[in-house]
């Protein structure tokens, strides 16, 4: 078995969707990024990554490639799925925390399971996705951006 951490941070950002965990959030602004800038997805992808000893998201989708720019981010993990797949990895389980002032995301943390399970052909079951505050306080807190961060278990040949 093998363990992976995941972070991700982007700067909020005019005339772009706000989209976490495959979810189009309504909202007066949007991440700034060269693909969809889903936050939560990138970090899944590096704790998946990372468990594999397969480097990290930059790596594999470099954000000077046209080829990823405002591509959906859930095309990246589904890569990346098939990625550990094809290095004889399974994914045991998800654990993630998005960290945002705002908007709230309680209402979209059911759709958001099920995007990254569908992604990696998992049961929802094998991934939590958790959001919190922080009170106001550091970049988040003044709503400057959105962070997440995410733990996996993996398992394989290796």
């Amino acid at each position: 078995m093998r363990i992976g951490h995941g972070y991700d941070v982007h700067r909020f950002s005019q005339n772009r969707k706000l989209i976490i965990g495959g979810v189009n959030i309504p909202f007066d602004r949007g991440l700034d990024g060269h693909s969809d800038a889903d936050v939560l997805i990138h970090a899944v992808c590096d704790s998946l990554l990372g468990a594999a000893a397969l480097g990290d998201i930059g790596k594999h989708f470099p954000d000077n490639d046209s080829r990823f720019k405002d591509i959906d981010s859930a095309v990246l993990l589904s890569n990346v799925g098939k990625l550990l797949a094809d290095n004889g990895y399974r994914v045991l389980n998800i654990d993630t925390t998005v960290i945002a002032q705002a908007p709230k995301l309680a209402p979209y943390i059911e759709t958001m399971r099920g995007n990254i399970a569908k992604a990696l052909n998992l049961s929802p079951s094998q991934v939590s996705v958790k959001a919190t505050t922080e009170e106001h306080l550091g970049f988040t807190g003044r709503e400057e951006g959105v962070s997440a961060h995410s733990v996996c278990i993996i398992d394989g040949v290796i």
